[in-house]
């Protein structure tokens, strides 16, 4: 391959990785551009996990067998089967060496002599490849994972060159990975709160804007819960704010935890003393259920008093939802009515009788002010 084709190869690698939105559409680019780019048939990525001793392998492009998923769940190989990841590149990284790339072939190895790897060798015999390139990648110093590149056999076997080429690839590779990490961190922290690590009020909006499409669409039941948290400010002003802090800390994760009860629920601080659960899929009364556990466990916690907890799903009879808005009125609205009347229990929109005092609260913005503190105010 000439240099203008490789640098022309390089380009869109690059190109490709920073394109892409999430992690996996960055591991196909990544290895499909390597593939691409080293005239392969097929490519894989995977990442070395240290904790598990293990090769995972993240993505699989190009002619894959039988046993080769896109992004398998669990494809993943004991790293004592690869000593070159641990032994042999350390070693040359340790006498200042660079993580160059070699080849390996259904006979043996060849360019680079990482040394003889019987199982490389036997899965290029039993997938009917005829050689393999192996390039190591290293993000913030420190071995990552590989790029594995394949021809088939009967195909030219890479050379000394390819070699080179493909660990220049696989800095790219890694640059892009880098990339990757950094934007779903910022993603991250776009849409999660800080103090609990749970989801912050966006993810809300955006998650519920979604469940009610699927409501709108295809009758999935979209359920709300809104807490507040009872006590916050007393101990914020007797104690402090970093004794504060940790109370809203346990309560998120009681919040978590109960949300833990509802498959695919998104456990949410939406600011100060407010949080919420949003699940779609699981019944009202499942919801309720679980709203009840929370408001149960948080009555338990030190310092605290307990949970002011609401609850609007379109399962019970508030009248169609045609927006998350109108969802976060009812919820908020029976999360007053819970507050106002001391509940040790969920307050649930809808299910007070045709008069529903929250659905009506929820559906009269106008007099809504007077109505909360009318709530408020009773003892």
């Amino acid at each position: 391959m000439g240099e203008d084709r490789r640098l022309t190869a390089v380009v869109a690698l690059a190109q490709g990785m920073a394109a892409a939105h999430t992690p996996r559409e960055s591991w196909r680019a990544a290895a499909l551009g390597a593939c691409r780019a080293l005239a392969g048939n097929f490519a894989a990525l995977s990442v070395w996990e240290r904790e598990r001793g293990r090769l995972r392998v993240l993505a699989n492009v190009g002619d894959r067998a039988f046993d080769e998923e896109e992004f398998p769940d669990d494809e993943a190989y004991p790293v004592h089967q690869f000593p070159e990841i641990t032994e042999f590149l350390h070693e040359r990284w340790a006498r200042g060496g660079e993580p160059n790339a070699w080849v390996e072939t259904a006979e043996g190895s060849t360019a680079g002599r990482a040394g003889y790897c019987h199982q490389r060798v036997a899965a290029l015999r039993r997938r009917g490849r005829g050689c393999c390139v192996v390039a190591p990648i290293v993000l913030h110093g420190r071995a990552w994972g590989e790029l594995y590149v394949a021809r088939p056999a009967g195909e030219p076997v890479f050379d000394r060159a390819d070699a080179d080429f493909a660990t220049v690839l696989a800095s790219v590779v890694a640059a892009g990975l880098a990339q990757t990490e950094r934007l779903e961190e910022a993603r991250r922290l776009a849409y999660t709160d800080a103090l609990t690590g749970l989801a912050n009020r966006r993810a809300v909006d955006v998650r519920l804007d979604e469940a009610i499409e699927q409501h709108r669409r295809d009758g999935v039941v979209v359920s709300l819960v809104v807490c507040d948290l009872n006590g916050l400010k007393r101990v914020n002003d007797t104690r402090g704010h970093a004794v504060g802090d940790q109370l809203l800390e346990r309560f998120g994760s009681v919040l978590s935890l109960c949300g833990a009860m509802l498959p695919g629920a998104l456990a949410a601080r939406l600011g100060g003393d407010e949080f919420c659960l949003l699940a779609a899929g699981p019944a009202a009364d499942e919801v309720v259920r679980a709203a009840g556990e929370l408001c149960r466990r948080a009555a338990g916690l030190e310092l605290g008093e307990g949970v002011a907890c609401g609850i609007a799903s379109t399962q019970d009879p508030i009248g169609p939802v045609r927006s998350g808005r109108r969802l976060f009125r009812l919820a908020d609205a029976a999360q007053y009515r819970a507050k106002a009347v001391r509940a040790t229990k969920p307050v649930v929109a809808g299910r007070e009788g045709p008069d529903d005092p929250v659905v009506r609260l929820a559906d009269e913005p106008s007099p809504a002010k007077a109505e909360r503190r009318r709530f408020r105010g009773r003892r």
